[in-house]
């Protein structure tokens, strides 16, 4: 385990992953196919409200008196692009697919405890469009795990579109719908000043354009933490909660949150197609 004396700056880990491709080409700078096994850690994390009070209005929570679930995301992200931008890992970080996250929200976090968070690669296997892998992630109170998290990536190979399915399949009639929100075209840079998260495909349509979209998409992420803002009055103070990143968010967007029991959905409120499915369980 390494720790880092601070969080990773993203900053200047994004310029790292752009470089990252031309750098491999390089004469004795290949990569083998195997995750690096690095563990980073960051200790003493204390959360500054003013930056919470902007997550929870970006992403739609109310309350301020605990962190909403995907709040550690955004203290981890930056360990796994670390890993991620690494010579030693196998994949360009700008180009894979964010396909599934899962959390493991074991008790609620006060905004005065300090964390410490750990992050590694994991998972390594075979996808039927190319491979996949996850990182993963932990936050600590003192000895305590109180958060963990997997998200999930597809680094493709051949054909295939983006999303969390494969190949033709039938789409499900859709759950009720619970609410429908506008999804404005700049939620991609409002998410980006809070998250850190820069991939120019969320950031403005013609750096999308660049990339292969047609328009800038929306965060998976802050798609998962508006679900779990939606449902915030009923969530148990311990819970699990994954989902699978389907087509993507284009921007601007009008969306339907759809429930039924302990499963949730988000689709576009017009064509009724797929851009995440979830569902919740009981904290252990």
């Amino acid at each position: 385990m390494k720790t880092l004396s601070s969080t990773p700056s993203l900053t200047t880990l994004y310029p790292r992953a752009l470089a990252m491709p031309v750098v491999r080409k390089l004469p004795g700078l290949g990569t083998d196919r195997d995750l690096p096994d690095t563990r980073l850690e960051v200790r003493d994390v204390a959360v500054s409200l003013d930056h919470l009070s902007d997550y929870t209005e970006v992403c739609g929570f109310e309350r301020m008196d605990r962190l909403p679930a995907t709040y550690p995301h955004v203290i981890a992200f930056p360990l796994a692009m670390r890993i991620m931008t690494e010579r030693s890992f196998p994949f360009p970080v700008l180009g894979m697919v964010h396909i599934g996250n899962e959390i493991d929200h074991k008790r609620p976090v006060s905004p005065s405890e300090r964390l410490t968070v750990r992050v590694h690669a994991e998972g390594l296997e075979k996808h039927d469009r190319g491979t996949q892998f996850a990182m993963a992630a932990e936050a600590l109170v003192g000895d305590e795990v109180v958060w963990a998290s997997r998200n999930r990536y597809l680094h493709r190979s051949g054909g295939g579109g983006g999303g969390g399915g494969g190949g033709k399949r039938k789409q499900d009639d859709p759950l009720p719908a619970r609410a429908h929100w506008s999804v404005p075209d700049d939620i991609g840079r409002r998410y980006a000043a809070v998250s850190g998260d820069r991939n120019p495909i969320h950031m403005h349509a013609l750096a999308a354009k660049l990339f292969g979209m047609p328009r800038a998409i929306a965060h998976g992420m802050w798609v998962k933490a508006r679900c779990l803002a939606e449902l915030e009055p009923t969530l148990p103070d311990a819970f699990a909660v994954g989902v699978q990143f389907k087509l993507p968010l284009f921007l601007p967007a009008q969306v339907a949150f759809g429930t039924e029991g302990d499963a949730f959905e988000v689709r576009d409120a017009s064509s009724g197609k797929p851009h995440l499915t979830g569902a919740l369980s009981p904290g252990a």
